[in-house]
């Protein structure tokens, strides 16, 4: 018995469009970070691209439980010395909200050329707009056309 390995032409991608108004960023950040791995599929491979586009949007509104908006920092290093910046939670998604989210999904993806790859496929607008409009209605029409056909009712006679 062989185990079945896909090939990179039979991986089909799928545009997900996720509303982060009201939910809560760990919480989030896993279910995105399941989509963009392509751990929902049966055809999951941990060391393959089998994932699909997440578009996130309404990043402003994600909630956080506790103090963390005051407690929680974020740290960055110029690589100069005394270039260490530190930002709380809270400024940061005054200042960017888009970005809490894409490093919280960023730590949930595998820190190899794998998860920069997958990482890519994340797109996170901080309002309820976003441009892939288009990319998602034509994951949803192929997903159609890959379900069979629904019984057909049967046809009413034309009343006279």
């Amino acid at each position: 018995m062989k185990t079945y390995s896909p090939k990179a032409r039979e991986i089909s991608r799928d545009w997900h469009v996720v509303d982060a108004a009201g939910q809560t960023l760990g919480r989030l950040a896993a279910e995105v970070a399941c989509l963009l791995r392509g751990k929902h599929k049966p055809t999951y491979s941990p060391h393959m691209d089998m994932g699909d586009y997440v578009v996130v949007v309404n990043s402003e509104k994600i909630r956080v439980t506790g103090r963390k908006r005051q407690q929680k920092m974020y740290y960055r290093h110029s690589t100069y010395p005394g270039g260490l910046k530190v930002e709380s939670l809270e400024k940061l998604l005054a200042r960017r909200p888009s970005r809490v989210i894409e490093r919280a999904v960023k730590g949930m993806l595998p820190h190899n050329r794998l998860g920069r790859a997958l990482y890519h496929h994340l797109k996170v607008y901080a309002g309820p707009d976003h441009p892939h409009e288009s990319q998602v209605r034509a994951s949803e029409k192929g997903r159609q056309a890959a379900k069979p056909p629904a019984e057909q009712a049967p046809e009413q006679a034309p009343e006279a």
